[in-house]
Formats: structure tokens, sequence, C-alpha cells
């Protein structure tokens, strides 16, 4: 643990450091250090200054970064040339204190919401009267049309234009978010508050960070209610101005959950051009309509593929989506071609948007990200006034 740093002869002038580095913002809690007690003391004697600084967690990743933005922020104050920056770590009280401020104590909520298995019931944060976050629900009606590929590109897509976005995980037995995305660590626990991983400008949670690549999930429905519902309430997901969740396959127990948990969500449902495909992605779209929920568009992943002669070949026929798309009275939201630089990017957490945002691909995804934010947005509205009890 850090000691106290001895105060300098000039108190206006400690004042002036504490406040410069006290503004410094934690990349991870996107907070300044000053206003989540991380700071512990400045104080400046001549030409040197000392900054002892409490980090949430031993194995905070931002740490070598939080030094560089401190010694900066440090030696813009007048006269400082030299900085020492001690790093120490939160003790339990510390790291209880900062979660409660970040997210409050989700247990407490427990009962508030009907519950199903080992589910408690919290309140989940993105279905409050009242929070901005809009949630869209990526669905398919079967595996292998590249509903996985298809939320990592327009998640990153999304963020390109200057939002906050975030992805929940939600298909536990083929998680695969964390891999597509490009994060290389686990996230980081304070005091059992989860701070998602950020790659490619998107944070991400996933069953993936906590099962090994090659572990199979064997879960019953109760169980995967309970983790779902640590997903939204357990992480310290910051105010996302959009949060995609990746479902999976069908119209399965994890659903019909997070049509529960997030009742204010809007459906994207992905097919490819294949009628069969079409036909079983409807389940999908029509298990929302039952639940309640919004179809905001549909997507047709794998729509076509251009050869070397400039021919494009409907490999998987064509049509599926536009199909889907009138029979639902909804946008068909884009056609994703299906080219081998979009799969080969999924495996080496490269997202194509990022690795070749001008190929045809990327251009497509940037194009639905504009249609989301621009021209298809939300049409219920919600009011946090209007409470029923």
């Amino acid at each position: 643990q850090p000691g106290t740093a001895q105060p300098g002869t000039d108190p206006a002038r400690d004042a002036a450091l504490a406040n410069a580095v006290g503004a410094v913002v934690d990349p991870e809690l996107r907070r300044p250090l000053g206003e989540v007690g991380m700071l512990r003391a400045a104080a400046a004697a001549g030409s040197a200054a000392q900054v002892l600084i409490a980090l949430p967690a031993p194995d905070w990743p931002a740490t070598l970064a939080l030094q560089d933005a401190v010694r900066a922020a440090a030696i813009a104050v007048d006269g400082i040339t030299d900085v020492a920056v001690e790093l120490g770590v939160m003790d339990e009280h510390e790291q209880a204190t900062l979660r409660a401020q970040l997210i409050g104590d989700p247990a407490a909520t427990a009962g508030e919401q009907p519950a199903h298995g080992h589910a408690e019931g919290r309140a989940v944060p993105f279905a409050q009267p009242g929070n901005a976050t809009r949630v869209l629900l990526v669905a398919s009606g079967k595996g292998g049309v590249g509903k996985s590929s298809v939320t990592v590109n327009l998640a990153v897509a999304l963020a390109r234009t200057g939002r906050r976005v975030a992805v929940v995980d939600a298909d536990v037995w083929g998680f695969s978010i964390p891999r597509m995305l490009g994060v290389e660590r686990p996230p980081v626990v304070i005091d059992q508050m989860v701070v998602p991983v950020e790659a490619n400008g998107v944070r991400c949670i996933s069953m993936g960070f906590f099962a090994r690549e090659d572990q199979p999930v064997i879960w019953r429905g109760p169980m995967l209610h309970k983790a779902l519902e640590q997903f939204l309430t357990d992480v310290y997901w910051d105010d996302p101005d959009v949060l995609l969740v990746d479902l999976p396959p069908g119209t399965g127990d994890i659903s019909l959950s997070l049509a529960q948990f997030l009742p204010r969500s809007e459906q994207l449902v992905v097919t490819t051009p294949q009628p069969a495909a079409q036909k079983v992605a409807q389940r999908a779209a029509f298990m929302a309509g039952r639940v309640n929920l919004q179809v905001r568009a549909v997507v047709e992943n794998m729509s076509w593929f251009c050869g070397d002669d400039g021919v494009r070949y409907d490999i998987f026929g064509s049509g599926g989506g536009a199909a889907l798309a009138a029979e639902l009275e909804v946008p068909l939201l884009g056609q994703v071609p299906l080219v081998p630089a979009l799969r080969e990017g999924g495996d080496v957490g490269r997202p194509i948007v990022v690795d070749d945002p001008g190929s045809e691909a990327a251009e497509v995804f940037f194009e639905m990200a504009r249609l989301l934010t621009e021209e298809y947005l939300p049409t219920r509205r919600y009011s946090e006034g209007l409470q029923l009890l």
C-alpha cells in the first residue's frame, strides 16, 4: 500500500497539482482519478512532485497508460519537471466503496423483478425507465449464418461513429465474440463487479472469459438465466449508447430470458439468401413478436461472392433477406457479401471494418450503422415518469 506524500511548502501549489492529477481519466473506469478515489495524495517540493495512486486491482490493465497520463498532468503544473508516481492497491473497503459508487449493490435489488431458475429477480439497468441505452438483440433461426460476425463488425462500425458501444455474448454454448473482436485479456473484477474488456472501441462480456475454448457449457435453463442476469447487473457497463446482444441461434431459454430482462430491446434478424435459412429465421422473428419485442430489421449475410472476374455469384441463392423483410414488414438493413477476409478477420480478431474499411463488406456495415443511428430509430418511447406499480 502506498504511504502518505509529504506535503510541500506551498499548499496552493499542492492543491493545483492534486487538481491536475485528479482530473486524469482512468482508461478502464472512464472516470477522473479524484472522483473514484484513486488519487491518494499529491505534493510538490521545488521542481519535484510525488503522486500516490491506488489501483482498483493488482492486475489493473491500464497501469502503464495511467502512469504516463499522471506524469504528463503533473509536469503541466508550473515549475514541476520531475514526477515520482507511486502505486498501491485499494483495500477491500475501498474496493467495495468504488463498486457501490459505480453500480450500486445489484444483489440488494433482488426480488424487484420476476425471476426464474436461480436468478434473483434483480433490477436490470437497461430495463429501467429513463435509461438511454439502445439495446439490439442480434438473432438467427439457425447456426452458421454469420450472426456473430455481423454482431462484431456492426458493433465496431457503430463505435466508429463516436458512440459508446458494448456487446454481450449471450451465445453461451458457442461463445466467439472475444476472439472475433480481438480481445487479448480477461476482464478485471473489483469486489464482484466485472469491468468489461475493450477492443477496437467496443466493450464486451462473454462466457468465453469464464470457460476454456474447448470446455463445453453443460447447463440447464435455470443456470443460464442466472448467468445472463449477472452479465447485465454485475458488469460495469458505464451507460453505453448502444448494447448489442449476440443471441444463440433458435428460440430457446436464453432468448426467452433476455426478452424478460430487456423488454425494451429491438431485434435484428440475420439470415442468408437461402430460402431454407429464411424460413428458419422467420421463427426467431415470430418469437420476438410473441414476447412483445420489436423486430427492427433483417440483415442478409453471405449475399453473393464476387470472383476475380468481377462477376457476382449467388452461391446461396438470392432474395431470402428481402423476402423475410417483406413478410415481417421491416427494412432490409443490409446485404453483406461473402468474402474470405471477413472470415479470416474473425479468426484472428481483426474485424473487416478495422482491417479493410474500404472493402465492399466493410462499407455495408458502415451503412447499416448509419441507418440504425439516423433513419431506423426506436419507435417506442418510454418515460421515467410512467411506471406502473
